[in-house]
């Protein structure tokens, strides 16, 4: 072999270790903002709603202030401008604009929240998931599984608006953290001053929704504070009051909703880069649980209602492809999310669970 030979073999190697190193991965945040449309994503905020007749909104003109731009890339900016800002575009991936040629869909056919999540989680729709009152889940998710992988056992928790996940992820079954709705805080009895308060507010705030859905501000502050005292490797986020502005027919408050999500994902990101545990080694997995209807059906999902399986995924950080916004790629599946959070950790989900979707990215070597 020659010299010649041997440097060009030599610097492959160089440029595959390096890519290898840039890839790995050590923790996974999978984050979902309940119902929320790919158009409001791609698009930023839409001109038909942005008042009362059709989208409820109750002060129009500061609404218009806030969101409204003259393009669509500086509302989507102006909306979610950590997701389209530095890290997002220049660190991760976008999928699901169809106007540009990305398509991403769920497959269970319902276009509902527990099929969604059972569909996200487990890899695979199942039709007997057919209602939201669905008893505990019969199938395993990635979180669950992970638990039981070397080096995730007791770092694994899911943190949840709707009290819904504690079926979803079949807490009795998993054995690991799931706090939902306005369950007692996770910690010691006698936790610091910081903790009480806040323990105070989840007792004594009205409760629009009745003790189902707590309030996305609360979930956050209960979040930033397990991950700096906790560090799992594995966490599940479920925000939403997406969902339940858009069903009230609130598109004013639906947007604030979701401008808050992005900012409460660049709070969670800016605290892990600032800790060993997390700086450089992890991946955010930033997604929703169905789509909604177009035109005046945007408050709408369900079987019946056409388009809403359509829905998005972003990816960042370690482990992430970095395209950008996907532009005329092959469609992207719901069911596929299960296998990602598992392969960015190095570990194969669909070997263990073979009806499982394979994964968005191909597995890390340890």
């Amino acid at each position: 072999m020659t010299v010649r030979r041997i440097a060009v073999l030599l610097a492959a190697l160089i440029v595959a270790s390096a890519a290898s190193a840039q890839a790995r991965s050590r923790n996974v945040v999978l984050i979902v903002s309940d119902g929320v449309r790919w158009q409001d994503v791609f698009t930023g905020a839409d001109s038909a709603y942005i008042t009362r007749a059709g989208g409820g909104a109750q002060d129009t003109a500061a609404l218009r202030k806030d969101f409204w731009r003259a393009t669509a890339d500086e509302r989507r900016r102006t909306l979610l401008p950590f997701m389209w800002g530095e890290v997002a575009v220049q660190h991760g991936t976008l999928w699901g604009n169809v106007l540009s040629g990305s398509e991403a869909v769920v497959t269970n056919g319902f276009k509902f929240s527990y099929p969604g999540y059972n569909e996200m989680l487990t890899g695979a729709a199942d039709p007997r998931i057919d209602r939201n009152s669905y008893p505990p889940n019969p199938n395993v998710t990635v979180f669950e599984w992970l638990n039981t992988r070397p080096g995730f056992k007791g770092r694994v928790a899911a943190f949840g608006t709707w009290d819904a996940f504690d079926r979803i992820f079949n807490k009795e079954r998993a054995g690991t953290l799931v706090h939902s709705a306005f369950d007692p805080l996770p910690g010691p009895p006698r936790a610091p001053q910081p903790s009480r308060a806040l323990e105070r507010l989840y007792r004594t705030t009205t409760r629009p929704w009745g003790n189902t859905m707590s309030f996305d501000a609360f979930m956050q502050a209960v979040v930033l504070d397990y991950v700096r005292t906790k560090k799992p490797r594995a966490l599940y986020l479920g925000f939403g009051e997406t969902d339940e502005w858009a069903h009230e027919k609130r598109y004013d408050l639906t947007l604030r909703s979701l401008h808050d999500v992005d900012r409460y994902i660049r709070e969670l990101w800016e605290l892990m880069q600032s800790m060993p545990e997390y700086r450089g080694s992890t991946t955010f997995i930033f997604t929703t649980d169905h789509g909604r209807g177009d035109g005046p059906f945007w408050t709408d999902h369900g079987k019946d209602v056409v388009n809403a399986e359509r829905i998005w995924m972003v990816m960042l950080g370690a482990g992430a492809p970095r395209l950008g916004e996907a532009r005329n790629v092959s469609r992207v599946t719901q069911s596929q999310v299960a296998a990602t959070v598992a392969a960015v950790l190095g570990e194969d989900f669909v070997a263990a669970y073979p009806k499982a979707a394979p994964a968005l990215v191909p597995i890390t070597k340890k």
